[in-house]
């Protein structure tokens, strides 16, 4: 009997999840608690492992489309594993059909041989057609490096393509947009003088690294010298909510992460008491998960203050957008040496 592989509750707010990447296609074996798709609210995103080990039968949503949360998007027909890499089904991928019996190689040099899994997910995510492909590998099969280069080819003519936003790139969209609408925005750019933290980090380092593991980063500094301001100024770190200022006695600083599903800023919660290692290993742990699509809706809730550092993309200045309700955000740029 087919095990049914539904949407799971991410939060009261959230009813519609976007699907995002599935990682396996259908006809393929899965073994249980492998990440079969990756789903997208507003917010956050998430894998979702297989319940069962067994044949992914049914893709019943496809990537770039939308589900209700409960709803089935796949069915899974629980079996043994079998002998072979390959299960003699026929497989079908967001590209092409395809069939998976090895007993039937395609000669060497023909179009439409079998679709390598991660060959059939890059022609997914890139609107590819593989039945007319010419695989490189052995038995015809159809590699990644093929995909690519028909994408590099046809990369040179003119072309377009609609590919819908998920619902995380639409929210940054829209909270952006509202942000300078209904916010009274001011930017201000300073300089300071990073040698004295640069000595810190120089002297210490491999002390730092082999106590802790981790390397000590500037961003520890950041966070310490924003917490000592909003002690000192604490209507930066104020909130609007109506005709009120709320005040915290907390620091709850959100960190700004690039992700390949879009920015995400996690929170620090109680920021302040924090040691210099605790908050590089939160961050580097918020980085890891932000890669690997498993930041959750807890970890962005809340927050008092945001800190972007848009000097590790190599940006001089910018103007960072405040995240609403809090009333600033600190911009972190390069850091070079200059003659002074």
């Amino acid at each position: 009997m087919a095990v049914e592989i539904k949407v799971p509750s991410v939060g009261e707010s959230i009813t519609e999840v976007f699907i995002g990447e599935w990682y396996v296609t259908e006809g393929s074996w899965v073994e249980m608690d492998q990440n079969l798709v990756g789903l997208e609210t507003d917010k956050a995103t998430f894998d979702v492992p297989s319940p069962e080990s067994g044949i992914l039968r049914k893709l019943i949503k496809r990537a770039g489309e939308t589900a209700g949360i409960g709803e089935v998007i796949a069915e899974i027909e629980p079996a043994p594993r079998p002998a072979g890499k390959e299960t003699p089904v026929e497989t079908k991928s967001p590209a092409t059909i395809v069939s998976t019996k090895a007993s039937a190689p395609v000669a060497s040099g023909k179009a439409g041989g079998h679709v390598m899994p991660a060959a059939a997910r890059v022609a997914a995510e890139n609107g590819a057609n593989t039945s007319a492909m010419i695989g490189t590998g052995p038995g015809g099969r159809i590699l990644k490096e093929d995909v690519h280069n028909q994408l590099t080819v046809a990369a040179d003519a003119r072309s377009a393509r609609r590919v819908p936003m998920s619902p995380m790139r639409q929210t940054i969209a829209r909270r952006l947009v509202e942000a300078q609408s209904e916010a009274a925005l001011l930017t201000t750019f300073n300089e300071c003088d990073m040698s004295a933290i640069k000595d810190i980090r120089a002297q210490y380092q491999d002390f730092y690294v082999k106590k802790y593991g981790i390397k000590l980063g500037f961003m520890s500094f950041f966070v310490k010298a924003v917490i000592d301001a909003l002690n000192q100024f604490p209507q930066v770190g104020a909130q609007v909510d109506g005709k009120d200022l709320v005040y915290t006695n907390y620091a709850d600083i959100g960190i700004a992460i690039g992700s390949g599903k879009g920015l995400v800023v996690p929170i620090l919660r109680n920021a302040e008491r924090m040691s210099f290692a605790e908050i590089e290993l939160a961050i580097a742990n918020f980085a890891q998960r932000a890669k690997e699509n498993k930041i959750t809706l807890e970890d962005l809730e809340g927050g008092t203050f945001t800190i972007s550092n848009g000097g590790v993309y190599g940006s001089l200045l910018s103007t960072p957008i405040v995240n609403p309700p809090q009333s600033g955000v600190l911009g972190m740029h390069g850091i070079v040496d200059r003659p002074i």
